[in-house]
């Protein structure tokens, strides 16, 4: 071996190392037209989904944020201002002055549980009344001056009915008052808090997140089995071995 004057080593006067290439990016390989339209579809159905059902919790919640309340329409008592399968919106009231002849108003009638949207005709003062417990029969209630205690009333009539309403209903009983009418939002809000609705909503965007998974992952072992740079030969890694000797 021939040294140099100054004593250091040989340089070498080629390097037959192969260059390498860093950073160097794959080439994916276009999808087939079938796949695209599908993912297309997938992500169609999660953002349609999706939206109905966010919306079907965002309007309730708008109302409540309000302070007002939504109520479906189920009877035609109240044709034609609104029929069944409309929606109405209600404030509650906070004072029996809030409450004016002409008003609509939802509440639960004496006796039951299921509420009525009618409008009032009438106001009233009558006698608040208890069972007397030795004969059984209601009887005013008294004050301690012994004057007779009164409570406020209000009689209803549904516009469509030809009579008023039997019984006439106690303040505290009202739910709310009658701001707006929203035509067919009712059966649909109906529809959308139903089990079928939600079922409907929720399952197919779902099943659709769940493809898109299978189908990237399918994607991705292509792309392992047809990329070349992925798979380095064997043969050249041991040249690179020898040459880096």
């Amino acid at each position: 071996m021939t040294s140099w004057s100054d004593g250091q080593r040989d340089a070498p006067a080629v390097d037959r190392r192969a260059p390498r290439v860093i950073g160097r990016r794959r080439s994916r390989a276009p999808k087939p037209t079938w796949r695209r339209l599908l993912g297309v579809a997938l992500w169609t159905v999660v953002v349609i989904c999706g939206a109905a059902y966010a919306t079907s919790l965002a309007v309730p919640l708008w109302f409540q944020i309000h302070q007002q309340r939504i109520l479906i329409v189920t009877s035609g008592s109240m044709a034609p201002k609104f029929d069944a399968g409309d929606a109405v919106v209600l404030r509650a009231i906070s004072d029996e002055s809030d409450l004016k002849v002409g008003q609509i108003i939802s509440f639960w009638p004496t006796g039951s549980d299921e509420l009525v949207t009618h409008r009032i005709v009438a106001l009233r003062k009558l006698p608040d009344l208890r069972q007397d417990e030795a004969t059984g029969n209601m009887v005013p209630k008294l004050d301690a001056n012994g004057e007779r205690l009164t409570k406020s009333y209000v009689v209803t009539k549904g516009d469509a009915n030809e009579d008023a309403d039997v019984n006439a209903t106690p303040i505290g009983r009202i739910r709310g008052v009658q701001l707006a009418v929203h035509k067919g939002w009712g059966w649909v809000l109906q529809w959308a808090g139903s089990p079928q609705g939600r079922a409907v909503m929720l399952v197919p965007p779902l099943v659709a997140l769940a493809t898109l998974e299978l189908l990237a992952m399918g994607d991705a072992r292509r792309e392992r089995r047809g990329d070349p740079v992925s798979r380095p030969d064997s043969a050249d890694r041991r040249v690179d071995e020898l040459l880096l000797d």
